[in-house]
């Protein structure tokens, strides 16, 4: 699957199951709906409640789903390219955790519920300063250093997510908070898609601009120097992509892990372990993974709202176990 033709055709049924489960992401629900009625509301402008809810409640969950998973796919597949790290994923830089910690606050002081955008806002604002701080602390220095300053990041934001959680007056803030951080598509609009799509677009330009980059750094840094690679570019737009599309998308959709681990590495065998043809690739499966286990939330315990994160986790966390035994028996 790793020559031309064989990734030509990885990528045309990558497009086609995301287009699939795109539809029935948008035609699949607890309004028992025909498929007909549902893609003829869609362009209907008449305004009755089949209109409302495949407008304004199917389709910005299904739009928001196909953008959320391009993006953990998309930024995870990026950052293991250039921290040359198969462990690596969105959170390893802070910004999944302080974007959390930004919508945390707007939660805990009652800014969300003042300001209907208040926690989006406040989420985004959250992960552009994480890149800004860690891009302040690694300065110059390597890539030892980029995950360092993360980890750092990411540590001071959950403990100050613990102390809101734990100074909440107001149990049901608490609740809000606690719901908010298993991560959800559920109650979105249009308003949160265009709020977090030109971030996403813009983080998706400067990471899909790294193929060239991190095809070279397989070889090394210092190889990849000499053949022309400006490295601190290269990190700048890594870190800067991700905070702009995983900050984005953690804003309207919650924290949603292990996406950006679990994606690239089931990709990078059928891709001749080339970055970049792994970058279109995940972005392909990342919004596949999401959008199908979007699907599955709807079923699994329909009157419980089970959260999309929790089912990522649960996939996700096995997979990651799996990862670390195999690199006992055989390094990454």
């Amino acid at each position: 699957m790793s020559g031309g033709r064989g990734y030509s055709l990885l990528l045309a049924g990558l497009g086609l199951l995301t287009a699939a489960l795109f539809v029935l992401s948008l035609t699949l629900g607890p309004a028992a709906i025909a498929f007909g009625d549902s893609i003829a509301a869609l362009f209907s402008g008449d305004g009755g409640p089949l209109v409302l809810i495949m407008q304004e409640i199917r389709l910005p969950r299904a739009i928001l789903g196909l953008l959320t998973g391009a993006t953990l796919g998309l930024s995870g597949a990026a950052l293991q390219g250039f921290l040359r790290n198969p462990l690596a994923e969105p959170g390893l830089i802070g910004v999944s955790a302080s974007a959390s910690l930004g919508a945390v606050l707007a939660i805990y002081t009652g800014l969300a519920a003042a300001f209907p955008l208040g926690l989006p806002l406040a989420a985004l604002a959250g992960g552009l300063a994480a890149v800004f701080i860690v891009q302040a602390l690694a300065g110059s220095g390597g890539v030892l250093t980029v995950i360092l300053a993360g980890v750092a990041v990411s540590s001071f934001a959950a403990a100050m997510t613990s102390l809101a959680l734990n100074l909440s007056p107001n149990p049901f803030a608490a609740l809000e908070i606690m719901f908010w951080m298993l991560g959800s598509l559920t109650d979105r609009s249009m308003t949160h898609v265009w709020l977090a799509a030109p971030f996403i677009l813009a983080g998706w330009i400067m990471l899909f601009s790294l193929g060239r980059a991190l095809d070279a750094l397989t070889l090394g840094a210092d190889a990849a120097a000499s053949m022309g690679i400006d490295l601190n570019r290269t990190r700048r737009l890594a870190i800067f992509g991700t905070a702009l599309s995983v900050g984005a998308a953690t804003a309207v959709a919650g924290a949603i892990g292990f996406v950006g681990l679990v994606v690239p590495h089931l990709l990078r065998p059928l891709t001749g372990s080339l970055p970049s043809r792994l970058l279109p690739a995940s972005a392909l499966g990342g919004a596949s993974m999401i959008l199908a286990a979007d699907i599955l939330v709807r079923f699994a315990a329909p009157g419980r709202d089970l959260k999309l994160g929790v089912l990522t986790a649960i996939v996700g966390a096995p997979f990651f176990l799996w990862l670390v035994w195999k690199s006992r028996r055989d390094p990454l």
